[in-house]
């Protein structure tokens, strides 16, 4: 029997500085449920009001094509979504073939992740060259009128973690910014690391086992 229930995403954000990743992952990595690493690589496909996204989720070694029924900028929290697996292997051509569309904008993004689930809450916390450290906080719902307590539920979490939830108007200025960024090709910010280079900067204490980011270049 097909599973008509909708799946809508409430998910806030927020920016953290170095120093706020490391404390984050801290208190996760010893209070919270540890759902394991998520990195993906994401195409985006942006219309006005929606967006596709091609899915490359390395670290579970799955894919899958969503599309997102509201962009990031509409001063909303709610994304309903729908999911379609599809193979790995299958990732690039689905590249290609949405690649071929006339759609406004497209947009890569390499994200490393590692997810938790707290008090009932999904979060995710990611390094993207674009973004650079951040956090998602997200509850899934199948109806908009368990919108407020989802939210209500979220910011409490990130009350107790410490962190800034972006404004609508403080994240729809962000995705502007990096939105104009792509369209220029020249991204403001030149200090962000690369994701490629994420890696290098992941220092495990040996008495926590978490895994904490030096400062500065790595040594050629």
């Amino acid at each position: 029997m097909t599973n008509n229930k909708k799946q809508i995403e409430i998910e806030l954000r927020a920016l953290l500085t170095r120093e706020e990743y490391t404390r984050v992952k801290k208190f996760l990595a010893e209070r919270a449920i540890d759902l394991g690493k998520d990195d993906k690589d994401v195409y985006f496909f942006l219309l006005p009001n929606k967006i596709v996204k091609v899915v490359n989720n390395v670290s579970q070694k799955t894919a899958k094509i969503v599309i997102k029924f509201n962009r990031l900028r509409r001063g909303r929290s709610d994304f309903e979504e729908i999911e379609i697996p599809i193979n790995p292997k299958d990732f690039e051509k689905a590249v290609k073939l949405f690649s071929a569309l006339p759609f406004e904008q497209i947009q890569n993004s390499y994200q490393k992740r590692h997810n938790y689930r707290y008090n009932g809450v999904e979060i995710a916390l990611k390094y993207s060259e674009t973004w650079g450290f951040h956090m998602e906080l997200e509850i899934t719902i199948d109806n908009l009128a368990k919108k407020d307590k989802a939210e209500r539920k979220i910011r409490k979490v990130a009350q107790e973690l410490e962190v800034k939830i972006l404004t609508e108007e403080e994240l729809a200025k962000f995705a502007k910014r990096i939105d104009q960024e792509y369209k220029n090709n020249s991204p403001e910010n030149k200090n962000i690391i690369p994701s490629s280079a994420f890696n290098e900067y992941l220092v495990q204490d040996d008495k926590t086992g978490v895994e904490t980011t030096t400062m500065g270049v790595p040594e050629q």
